[in-house]
């Protein structure tokens, strides 16, 4: 499937999967993104417009001819750059719509929402120089294997664990990045558990009492074992410490070398001599967690962080059938647009991922 059968031969496909014609021209009115027919006869015409200019390997003047060619709409080029600017609201909405849709029926099971950010580089020399980016927050659920969460920002929106809303019960997986105490504490108030990857200097550790806890002498005292399961506590600033678990799993020999690799380039990047309680840190993979060993056991925790991965291969997956690079044109207004145009093609595609993958391959001619 291309991006051209997309918004040709299986147009009618996702216009249903879309909740139809009606459904399309209601929430384009609300969002004020088509008002009355002039130039376009409708909504679904110009949704399939805007993302055959999105998803597209052309630009503004051969989408513009396609549309003619085609007898969909003859507009001019400054006539779609108009209506794409004034599709970014409808286009969210429809983003939100399809996450809803999807959404797993209520099950005994726990949700398992991972967490993680993706960044598309801004257009233009400009936002070169200053490291423009577009970051998409994502919330990938399992067992559903789908996106329950998107959120488009530039580079100042910041990776938040807190930034999806908490659904009770839920088990929160993310990466170091994430370990946040306050935003931890706002998961864990509303009712959600976290499990959370930490750097040995991610936070300031405490002991039961309140003290300071040596983190890296903890580690060395556990040298000979291969894990480490144990309470710890984390400060946070004006607000009682959070009480987590500490769960830390040596590294196979190979994982080892190439983290102390990785630390010894990194400290010489930045002009200075590694640490030896980095290269201690270096040897394992450190977890916090607020699961209790009572109902999830160390090997439990270690098999739920190794569900991280799959929002990686998410990402590289959907990513590379819907083609999500970076915006044309350096204008918010049409490249927020362009963005949620892949993100509603990736939550349409979905479904029929797997089948894609699995198809054999044509024969060549």
């Amino acid at each position: 499937m291309t991006h051209a059968s997309l918004v040709n031969r299986d147009w009618q496909g996702i216009v249903e999967r879309l909740g139809g014609a009606e459904a399309i021209e209601r929430s384009a009115r609300a969002a004020r993104a088509f008002l009355r027919p002039r130039a376009i006869g409708n909504a679904v015409d110009l949704l399939r417009l805007v993302l055959a200019y999105c998803l597209g390997p052309g630009g503004l003047r051969s989408t513009t001819a396609w549309a003619s060619a085609i007898g969909l709409v003859d507009i001019s080029n400054v006539g779609l750059l108009q209506r794409l600017r004034g599709s970014g609201d409808w286009l969210e909405a429809l983003v939100g719509q399809a996450l809803s849709s999807g959404a797993p029926a209520a099950s005994r099971f726990r949700l398992i929402r991972l967490i993680d950010a993706t960044v598309v580089p801004q257009a233009g020399s400009a936002a070169r120089h200053r490291n423009g980016l577009w970051r998409i927050h994502s919330g990938f659920e399992l067992p559903a294997e789908r996106f329950g969460f998107f959120e488009v920002t530039d580079q100042h929106g910041g990776e938040r664990l807190d930034r999806i809303p908490v659904e009770k019960g839920e088990i929160r997986i993310a990466d170091r990045a994430y370990l946040q105490p306050a935003r931890v504490a706002a998961v864990l108030a509303a009712g959600g558990d976290v499990l959370v990857r930490a750097g040995w200097k991610s936070a300031a550790w405490l002991d039961a009492a309140g003290e300071r806890f040596d983190l890296i002498a903890e580690l060395r005292h556990n040298a000979q074992r291969d894990r480490l399961d144990r309470p710890i506590w984390v400060r946070q600033p004006g607000a009682p410490a959070l009480c987590l678990r500490l769960v830390a799993v040596k590294k196979p020999a190979a994982a080892t070398e190439a983290a102390r690799r990785k630390a010894r380039r990194q400290a010489q990047k930045g002009g200075h001599r590694i640490a030896n309680d980095t290269l201690v840190a270096a040897d394992w993979v450190i977890l916090v967690t607020s699961l209790a060993p009572q109902a999830f056991s160390t090997e439990d925790i270690l098999a739920l962080y190794r569900l991280r991965w799959r929002i990686e291969l998410a990402f590289k997956r959907l990513k590379s059938l819907v083609g999500l690079n970076q915006p044309p044109g350096v204008d918010e207004r049409s490249a927020r647009p362009y963005l949620l145009a892949h993100l509603l093609m990736i939550l349409l595609l979905e479904p029929l991922v797997d089948a894609l993958e699995d198809s054999p391959r044509s024969a060549p001619a």
